[in-house]
């Protein structure tokens, strides 16, 4: 056999095999074009700055974005269910203030935490109920809850409030890992990527979550729980919410009605960055953790060109269309062979 063969011959099974692995794992193909974007821009962040990549700025990508990262985890789910929550930033300015009003007029910690939870839960079930049995869009039943939220939030204080208690200040106390360090409020965003990827990959309910998001019919052909699951999902949402405000609360120090506005695009921009399809079906908890280093990359960028912030919001709009445009060639891939 001629050497031409031989090269024609291993071309040929080198395409077959990206050919075989792109169809098999077409839906990845996002979360690794997430994890390569994530990797050119601290590479090269680390080249243009030269000081970019210290062991300070890359423990605080983590510390700064904690509160996003538990807000992505609980989108996730309800995006994979092909739905939307555009209630989670007012969620958690309504769950903060009002758990820094509480702790501010003496009630205990231990108590005001679970108040936060489950006042988030409560706004996510809301949601859940007015999408399944009024048969709401998702879209205007979340921005209904949106509005109560914001509302909310206004109606326990028009000004910040600041907290003290010594379990907040705890949960914002750098922990030394080397020359690295690590927050508590870190810890319990990654403890929430966690228990998410494996609730969403290794339950019956995970997977009743993917077969909504696929084909609600035949879910309910195969009788599956679809009013159970479309509910969950929004109070999943709901009490990451609450817990986002916890965490905000206890890394500014203070509650305040106003923060969280527009943070709802932030988390949906990086849950599609992360891998997940808007149209549902296919989407990654940790894909969404890798979107969220992404944005929070990006704004430390910006930080370091000492340019306005709004160019976050540009980039990560190009990556966004970028991102929409991929999924759709997915799609179209898949209803082709099918």
């Amino acid at each position: 056999m001629s050497t031409t063969d031989t090269t024609a011959r291993q071309s040929t099974d080198v395409a077959t095999t990206i050919s075989t692995f792109t169809g098999r794992y077409v839906s990845l193909l996002p979360t690794f074009a997430a994890i390569t974007i994530l990797i050119a821009l601290l590479v090269g962040a680390e080249l243009y700055f030269g000081n970019f990549l210290t062991p300070r700025n890359v423990s605080a990508l983590l510390l700064d974005n904690a509160y996003l990262m538990v807000l992505a985890v609980g989108m996730t789910f309800v995006i994979v269910t092909a739905g939307i929550d555009l209630s989670v930033g007012s969620v958690m300015a309504f769950t903060g203030i009002l758990g820094a009003s509480l702790i501010a007029s003496g009630i205990p910690v231990i108590i005001v935490i679970p108040v936060m939870l489950v006042a988030g839960a409560a706004i996510g079930l809301l949601i859940g109920v007015l999408v399944q049995y009024f048969n709401v869009q998702p879209f205007i039943a979340s921005l209904a809850g949106l509005f109560l939220g914001r509302g909310l939030a206004y109606v326990v204080s028009l000004n910040s409030i600041r907290v003290e208690d010594p379990v907040l200040v705890w949960m914002r106390t750098r922990i030394p890992l080397g020359d690295f360090y690590i927050a508590p409020t870190g810890i319990i965003a990654i403890f929430t990527v966690i228990i998410g990827a494996l609730v969403m990959h290794f339950t019956r309910f995970g997977r009743t979550v993917y077969a909504v998001g696929g084909s609600e019919q035949s879910t309910r052909l195969m009788g599956l729980n679809v009013a159970r699951t479309k509910v969950m999902v929004y109070v999943i949402s709901g009490l990451c919410g609450g817990l986002a405000g916890l965490l905000l609360t206890a890394y500014t120090g203070a509650g305040y009605p106003r923060n969280g506005i527009g943070t709802e695009l932030d988390v949906i921009a990086v849950v599609v960055i992360g891998g997940t399809l808007l149209t549902g079906g296919r989407g990654y908890v940790l894909g969404s953790m890798i979107g969220v280093f992404v944005f929070g990359t990006i704004k430390t960028i910006i930080s370091f060109m000492g340019a306005e912030q709004s160019w976050t919001h540009i980039i990560v709009g190009v990556l966004l269309l970028v991102f929409v445009v991929v999924q759709r060639a997915i799609v179209s891939r898949s209803q082709q062979k099918e």
